[in-house]
């Protein structure tokens, strides 16, 4: 890759950074209280891999720009967020967490497939090892949904106004930040809309095959990934706590 694109780079990796650590956070509320102790580890597991996922996007981002990924993480205001409003919701029930993962992890199979194949080498190595542990948290997100789409009355019902809840904020993970046009030429990333296109051809018959019924976009998810939802603030609070407590803090 030409590194003449250094900032463009970096404002999609900080936003693709930031969708990891607060789906993170979110998986992170259930420690203790999943339904079974199974999920509970599990759960806890893929919270860990995504926040190490975070790590890698951060550092990649550090590489292009100097910032350290700690004071991404735990120093910046809601405002300087990137994340996208569908992973700031909270956690919901178990089928609302199942159903986002399930979302999330297919965007994210779609993309780092892609990304392997990625110009810029730092990222293409770090796409192939992120894959390897993502592959993981699809089929584990995949069962549960085909368990709670084909299960019981209430699990169903569940399940549905899930969809219905978080379909319309899903196609945000694809916006087209602002320079992407020049990445994707430079072949650094898949175009979004390539990027979508492979995800919908897998999560629709998907969804359809658990017995859930697609929601019509009737408005175009939130764009803009500087304006946010009114859950994000809260979550930073907790999440930032004890690193604001004493930022001189030696751990």
């Amino acid at each position: 890759m030409n590194e003449s694109h250094p900032l463009p780079l970096a404002d999609w990796l900080l936003a693709m950074a930031d969708d990891q650590l607060i789906l993170a956070h979110r998986n992170s509320e259930w420690i203790g209280h999943a339904p079974i102790l199974e999920e509970d580890i599990a759960l806890a597991n893929i919270a860990q891999d995504e926040l190490g996922h975070a790590m890698v996007l951060y550092e990649l981002h550090a590489a292009l720009t100097g910032a350290d990924p700690d004071a991404l993480a735990f120093f910046r205001d809601t405002a300087a967020y990137r994340s996208a409003q569908f992973v700031e919701q909270p956690k919901g029930d178990w089928a609302f967490t199942m159903l986002r993962q399930y979302l999330f992890d297919a965007a994210e199979m779609a993309l780092l497939t892609r990304l392997v194949d990625s110009a810029y080498a730092p990222l293409a190595q770090a796409a192939a090892k992120m894959r390897n542990e993502e592959l993981y948290h699809y089929r584990h997100s995949s069962v549960w949904l085909q368990r709670l789409g084909r299960g019981t009355a209430e699990s169903h019902q569940r399940t549905q106004a899930a969809l219905d809840a978080l379909w319309p904020l899903a196609g945000q993970l694809f916006a087209p930040l602002p320079g992407d046009a020049l990445l994707v030429a430079a072949g650094v990333i898949p175009p979004a809309a390539a990027w979508q296109e492979a995800w919908e051809e897998v999560v629709r018959p998907f969804l359809i095959a658990c017995n859930l019924t697609i929601p019509a976009q009737t408005a175009p998810p939130p764009a803009d990934r500087a304006r946010h939802s009114p859950h994000l603030a809260p979550l930073l609070a907790e999440m930032q706590q004890v690193a604001r407590f004493d930022p001189e803090a030696a751990w």
